[in-house]
């Protein structure tokens, strides 16, 4: 079974940057298309963004667009989250995941994912 581990969070102030990374522990990484959703405190887990298998194409949520870059090692099995001009609103815990079938701007879309990270922005 794949196994995707987050890791990056932390505290950051109001308009500090933060990486994430997402590493998959398999090895048709390649393969797969990769999401980031987030989850605020009583919030239900939001579309981040997503970078596809094959030709890397990605799709960002609004409120990121700008800000924030996907993007991936496929000779790492890692998949990133460049955060630049972070808000208070940014804050909550961020999740990587595998995308299975359908629409990636989906949860339902994706079968695997990871246990979180969590990521804080102070005013």
């Amino acid at each position: 079974q794949v196994q995707l581990v987050e890791s990056g969070g932390g505290l950051v102030q109001a308009g500090g940057s933060l990486r994430l990374s997402c590493a998959a522990s398999t090895r048709t990484f390649s393969s797969y298309t990769m999401g980031w959703f987030r989850q605020a405190p009583g919030k239900e887990r939001e579309f981040v963004a997503f970078i596809t298998s094959s030709l890397g194409i990605t799709q960002y949520a609004a409120s990121v667009k700008g800000r924030f870059t996907i993007s991936r090692d496929n000779a790492k099995n890692t998949v990133y989250l460049q955060m630049n001009s972070l808000k208070p609103e940014d804050t909550a815990v961020y999740y990587c995941a595998i995308h299975s079938s359908g629409l990636g701007y989906y949860e339902s879309s994706y079968a695997t994912w990871g246990q979180g990270t969590q990521v804080t922005v102070s005013s």
